[in-house]
């Protein structure tokens, strides 16, 4: 059979040739096409081409048969992408570019093979450098007789396969952007922060976490009421009030990776919008000190970064809110800043920050946590002078948490502390008698605008 084939194929060949050189236009097309007829009914081969991107977003079949071949590495497969994280535990290997990797399902073999096509070589060299510099495709061959099995079967089970594998190397990454992309090579986030440790005010802390649970929960209410499934946090307040601490405390809380995110290196509204379409489900969009990166004041003003392309309000209005938000699913955006009245208002309302979180100065809620943290301690007899220090000064839980750590000694710790804290209260005094000072005591304030879904 196979003689037979290659026989009528060879045949073929010297046909064609023949008719280039002697045959008029439409007797060639004629025989091309009756020629690409007999390749087909002869072939058994059928084949599924999976792109890397469906449109702008990213293509969650082709991610999923990414993870679920990295884990069949087989006695046939010659060559495969191997690494390891700073501090991961396990070696993570991926199909190398242009290799073959066979698999079998149920009594069907099939083979993989990872195909990456420069853009140049395409024509698409001349597009935006904030671009891939290659195509990534995975193909899918197998004999034709079993394509319902591999598109009814194969595919689903690998679909499953590779959620249950990333649940179980899940490890938590820090991701950042580079002209108009997020990073491949992500960043094991490995903070230890929770929301146990974490030195808040107790009733802002359990206000947070019950909103957490809430929109993690929230699939189903969403959809019913017509939203995009996302939330946006503002975290305002003095630095050192605990505002990085409390997105690590989230993230490890809701075992969500974080997408950082620095709006001086974008280019133009429509990387916005690209970074937003390939950022996966069940995320947390990070934009830090939104009110000093870029000046959004107003929708006419606009950042340049570079070659007169613009960024503007209106745009990351868009981003944020926008009919382009809805793309994505289980999306967290988180902002930071030390001022927030130096936001715009269309920034600050409710769809775009729904919860504001005032992250003020220490105190004594939060300084008991952290004595606990720290010093392993709920009760001394320095506690009470403590206690009334910190409702007469300013002090942050990163000042109070430098002076906690200053001994190992718990007395010489705490008394460290009292120090500190009537040195603040004397240049207080000092300040308020020569009309230097308007103090505004933080100490007890919590999220003072909390928008409810």
């Amino acid at each position: 059979m196979l003689s037979t084939v290659a026989s009528l194929a060879a045949s073929a060949m010297l046909i064609r040739s023949v008719a280039n050189d002697f045959l008029p236009h439409e007797v060639q097309d004629f025989l091309s096409s009756t020629f690409r007829h007999l390749s087909r009914h002869f072939c058994s081969q059928f084949t599924i081409v999976i792109e890397e991107f469906q449109g702008l977003s990213l293509n969650q079949v082709f991610e999923a048969v990414d993870v679920y071949l990295g884990t069949k590495v087989t006695l046939e497969t010659q060559r495969v992408r191997l690494g390891k994280a700073e501090k991961g535990e396990k070696l993570e290997t991926n199909m190398e570019r242009n290799e073959e990797m066979m698999d079998v399902f149920e009594n069907v073999r099939v083979k993989w093979k990872m195909i990456c096509t420069p853009l140049q070589s395409v024509g698409l060299g001349h597009l935006n450098s904030s671009l891939r510099s290659e195509i990534r495709s995975y193909e899918l061959i197998c004999h034709k007789k079993h394509k319902n099995k591999v598109l009814n079967s194969y595919l689903p089970y690998i679909l499953e396969r590779s959620k249950i594998i990333k649940e179980e190397n899940k490890a938590i990454k820090l991701h950042t952007s580079s002209y108009g992309r997020w990073d491949h090579n992500a960043t094991k986030l490995d903070h230890p922060m929770t929301f146990n440790m974490l030195a808040i005010d107790l009733e802002l802390k359990k206000e947070l976490l019950e909103d957490l649970e809430s929109f993690s929960k929230g699939r189903e209410f969403y959809r019913r009421i017509g939203r995009a499934w996302k939330r946006g946090y503002l975290l305002y307040g003095p630095p050192g009030t605990g505002k990085s601490s409390l997105i690590a405390a989230m993230a490890n809380h809701l075992n969500y990776d974080i997408y950082d995110l620095d709006l001086t290196i974008i280019q133009n509204n429509a990387d916005l919008t690209s970074l937003l379409l390939t950022m996966p489900s069940r995320s947390i969009l990070v934009i830090e000190d939104i009110d000093c990166t870029i000046k959004l004041e107003n929708r006419e003003l606009c950042f340049e970064p570079r070659d007169g392309q613009k960024m503007t309000l209106s745009g990351l209005l868009n981003f944020i809110d926008g009919l382009w938000s809805s793309c994505g699913q289980e999306h967290i955006i988180v902002f930071t800043t030390n001022h927030r009245e130096r936001l715009d208002p269309a920034l600050l309302r409710p769809g775009r920050m729904d919860m504001h979180v005032h992250l003020s100065y220490c105190n004594f809620s939060a300084f008991k946590q952290l004595v606990l943290s720290y010093l392993g301690i709920s009760n001394h007899k320095l506690f009470d002078q403590i206690e009334g220090l910190l409702r007469d000064v300013e002090a942050t839980p990163a000042e109070v948490a430098g002076k906690l750590m200053k001994s190992s000694d718990i007395d010489t710790s705490l008394q460290g502390l009292v120090e500190f804290l009537q040195s603040k209260r004397t240049e207080l005094e000092k300040g308020s008698k020569n009309g230097n000072i308007d103090r505004h005591d933080c100490s007890n304030v919590k999220n003072d605008n909390y928008f409810l879904m």
